[in-house]
């Protein structure tokens, strides 16, 4: 379900999420990681927020793919979709074609929200996403 990685289209992330992967990995653009260094120091500046899609942050769109074609993914694990392997041709097809992700992305949009909802001991709302009430 690699198409709900297109939610980033839309929305930021915290200096502290994406600051090693500006300051050491080698799979992103140069310029575009000296630009976002301007707001992510090495240290401090934690909450500091960059646009998940840099061309268009407001804009539900697959601009968020385009950039994964230009090593501008923001976060590692956005860039990993484009990086020689199994996932390179899907984004290719949004990043060329975004009648076809618009359209994907609301099949796996339906297709999540038929998934069952677990209540009672089955399963819990949590107060904090990273861990467990």
């Amino acid at each position: 379900m690699h198409i709900a990685a297109g939610a980033h289209t839309i929305g930021r992330a915290q200096c502290q999420n994406y600051r090693n992967r500006i300051y050491t990995d080698t799979d992103i653009d140069g310029a575009f990681a000296a630009f976002l260094r301007g707001g992510c120091p090495q240290a401090g500046g934690d909450g500091n927020l960059a646009p998940l899609d840099a061309s268009s942050p407001n804009t539900f769109d697959n601009g968020y793919f385009s950039g994964l074609l230009s090593r501008q993914g923001l976060l590692h694990s956005d860039q990993a979709l484009y990086d020689g392997g199994s996932t390179d041709d899907l984004v290719r097809t949004y990043a060329s074609n975004n009648d076809q992700f618009g359209s994907d992305f609301a099949a796996a949009m339906v297709k999540l929200s038929n998934i069952g909802l677990l209540m009672g001991s089955s399963g819990e709302i949590r107060v904090n996403c990273r861990a467990v009430n």
